[in-house]
């Protein structure tokens, strides 16, 4: 079984969940896009995980990150990313 990290961060001021799939590229990730609006709850990532072909590793809580969106600039503006360890819902490869 292999583990994956999903990630969600607010791009172009959408909510948007994707899984970092090593050896794809970037372009090949399964993302989701939750539009505008408030933090996708916890049960909305989980539906759309499970809709990408993904499920929570056991014991795996939701983890927040804060960045600099210009690193060494404390008055650059904070960004959000959430991330969680994932595995394919069949126990496969993704």
């Amino acid at each position: 079984m292999s583990v994956h990290t999903a990630q969600m961060s607010r791009r172009d001021g959408r909510w948007v969940l994707y899984v970092a799939l090593m050896g794809g590229g970037v372009s090949k990730w399964p993302e989701h896009d939750f539009g505008p609006g408030n933090v996708p709850t916890p049960a909305e990532r989980s539906r759309a995980l499970t809709g990408l072909g993904f499920v929570f590793m056991d014991g795996a809580e939701w983890e927040w990150t804060e960045y600099l969106e210009r690193p060494d600039d404390d008055t650059s503006p904070v960004r959000l990313l959430a991330s969680v360890q994932v595995c394919s819902r069949d126990g496969g490869l993704s």
